[in-house]
């Protein structure tokens, strides 16, 4: 029996046919689309705010910045799809199935703390877009990003390929406005040329260049890549993996450089206009659309600024949110109802919106998306050397690994960002202490999160995924013997045993002792509680692979000891073991429970405790402990 988790995206996934297409551009067109979805978390609003300051402070000379971290942003990207075409696994599910369980949620904290920082930046930059068009109030316009959900609902009810053409069509609403915008503008060539020339003028401009990094790799867009590929139904043989992956690179670069394009324009715009006015501080996109009016001496200018800003907060809300569910359903193997998860994703990050809104007013929302960029920075490490383990490694990608060329240069692309991203942290940090009115807060709760997290990131540097993910079935399989079930000792008096199992190794020796105990007179009840989150909150409702699984597993334990003549009953529970094991045995009328080890110890037995000392005070009947 397979443990492994759920499909992606199960509503989509497969749902869009690529084979069959004779012309290699109708092939092509078949997997056009789900880097797009990808592209528009590189053109969101937390990069308005770089590109802006790049090019009001510093002109044409940072556009070299803009494409080096496209180029970044491609190498990653295209891990990603290869990881999901591959191996049909996305990021989060790679790393469920590869690190053990404290690890692994952990690493789903940090990248829903990430999707909800680039959420709240997506909220906020629509929210200004719609005040800026409609002078809705910003409160207003914070509020009625909650419905983003259920279009997104609506889009996925329609189908994948719907969904796609609606953030396309966003995407060139974006890039149309400005090419508008260019008109008007007029920028010098000569100097927008130069721009690709490498040079950094100053500190300053370092800063902005890290700043534009960090704003462009962002940790969702991995996760949600390495899902959307597999909406394509592809042939499972090599030469049909080869083809998938081939158009998949051309997918992306295709919508990476339409993103590219977006950023650069948004740059050369505050250039052509800002900088050459001598208005070197504009770095609010509030400011900037109220000066484009009078400088360019147009109306409408502005007027494709906020759409242009409305169609890119609306197209990265929708994908951020399904980067919530990716998130959600990977990592915890946990499937609620879509509406649902979505509409908790997007309240996440609702709720910090309006309450910087309503007690900070306005202008704090520039603080709240710069916090949310660092928060972002903090998270991507977390995201890209997990991916570059797991597609490195030759017995879980086959001939698909990535070689030492690529290997060697996504390592080092992971190496300028992380750095890069450290030295954003550790400057906003640094700045916190020094403006700080009382710093102890941040030495007592910020800068411990920070090593915290270096800590992690140097495990997950080190640590070799490979061993873990080879045996990963080495804990949750039946691991009872043909031998333990033969003949045993003379039995004793007990009629009604109850045994319960986790699937781990400790199951033999707990099986073992009941059956000397009990011998074939015996009646034995083999009890398996189901712990994972869905189970703690819907109980006997739940309905998901896992509890399945489970009981499957149960089943097995009990036809091999049918067949060696003993009479064996199974009882499924859900939630606590601690709390469900002694209420199914007090429910009944059992003689004896024979408790055996569990599959967790040490830094998880402080956390959680250990099992066998809950339930040993809160039964009613002789406990053996093996």
């Amino acid at each position: 029996m397979d443990r492994r988790s759920h499909k992606s995206l199960e509503e989509v996934h497969g749902t869009i046919e690529t084979q069959g297409k004779k012309s290699p551009w109708k092939k092509l067109l078949a997997f056009l689309g789900p880097a797009y979805l990808v592209s528009v978390g590189y053109m969101d609003p937390g990069n308005w705010a770089t590109d802006i300051a790049g090019g009001s402070q510093f002109g044409y000379q940072l556009i070299w910045v803009l494409l080096m971290s496209n180029i970044m942003a491609l190498l990653l990207q295209s891990l990603c799809a290869r990881l999901g075409v591959v191996r049909g696994r996305d990021l989060a599910q790679a790393s469920r199935e590869a690190y053990n369980p404290f690890i692994n949620f952990i690493l789903y904290i940090l990248a829903e703390i990430a999707i909800v920082a680039c959420d709240l930046a997506e909220v906020i930059g629509m929210a200004i877009g719609l005040n800026l068009l409609f002078g809705l109030p910003m409160i207003w316009g914070v509020t009625i990003t909650a419905l983003d959900t259920f279009l997104l609902l609506f889009l996925l009810n329609k189908g994948m390929r719907k969904m796609e053409v609606f953030i396309i069509g966003l995407i060139f609403i974006i890039g149309g406005s400005f090419v508008v915008e260019m008109f008007f503008a007029k920028p010098d060539m000569g100097d927008l040329m130069a721009g690709f020339i490498p040079s950094l003028p100053n500190s300053a401009a370092l800063y902005i260049a890290i700043g534009i990094i960090g704003a462009t790799v962002m940790p969702h867009n991995l996760y949600l890549h390495s899902s959307l590929v597999q909406s394509r139904k592809i042939e499972r043989t090599k030469k049909g993996i080869k083809q998938a992956l081939k158009f998949n690179f051309i997918d992306s670069a295709i919508a990476l450089n339409l993103a590219f394009f977006v950023n650069a324009a948004i740059l050369i715009l505050a250039a052509a206009v800002f900088h050459k006015n001598g208005m070197f501080e504009v770095a609010e996109i509030q400011d900037a659309h109220a000066l484009l009016e009078p400088l360019l001496g147009s109306s409408l200018a502005p007027t494709f600024f906020a759409v242009a800003l409305i169609a890119a907060g609306q197209s990265s809300t929708l994908t951020g949110t399904l980067a919530g569910q990716i998130v959600m359903e990977g990592h915890l193997n946990l499937r609620i109802q879509p509406w649902v998860r979505r509409l908790i994703t997007r309240m996440l990050a609702i709720i910090p919106a309006i309450f910087t809104v309503i007690y900070f007013g306005e202008s704090g929302t520039g603080k709240l998306l710069v916090l949310s960029q660092v928060v972002l920075s903090l998270q991507l490490g977390f995201a890209i050397i997990p991916l570059i383990h797991f597609v490195s490694n030759k017995k879980l990608m086959g001939d698909f690994n990535i070689k030492w060329p690529l290997r060697v240069a996504s390592w080092l692309v992971t190496l300028i960002i992380v750095a890069l991203n450290a030295k954003l942290v550790y400057d906003e940090i640094l700045g916190w202490l020094t403006t700080s009115e009382n710093p102890i807060y941040i030495w007592v709760f910020v800068v411990p999160v920070a090593i915290g997290a270096a800590i992690l990131l140097l495990y997950i540097t080190f640590k070799s995924t490979a061993k873990d993910i080879a045996t990963e079935n080495r804990k949750m399989v039946p691991h009872i013997l043909d031998a333990k079930v033969d003949e045993l000792a003379q039995p004793l008096s007990y009629k009604k045993i109850a045994v319960p199992v986790d699937f781990s190794t400790s199951d033999e020796k707990s099986i073992s002792a009941a059956l000397q105990l009990g011998g074939k007179d015996a009646e034995y009840t083999l009890i398996h509680i189901v712990e994972t989150p869905g189970a703690m909150i819907y109980g006997d409702e739940i309905d998901d692979y896992e509890t399945e699984s489970d009981e499957a597993f149960l089943n097995i334990y009990k036809e091999k000891l049918q067949e060696k003549g003993y009479k064996v009953s199974v009882e499924l529970g859900f939630g606590s073991a601690k709390k469900i094991i002694p209420k199914i045995v007090n429910a009944s009328d059992f003689d004896l429970l024979v408790l055996g080890g569990h599959g967790h110890t040490g830094i998880k037995d402080l956390l959680f405790g250990t099992t066998v000392d809950s339930v040993r005070h809160r039964v009613n009947i002789p406990v053996f402990i093996v």
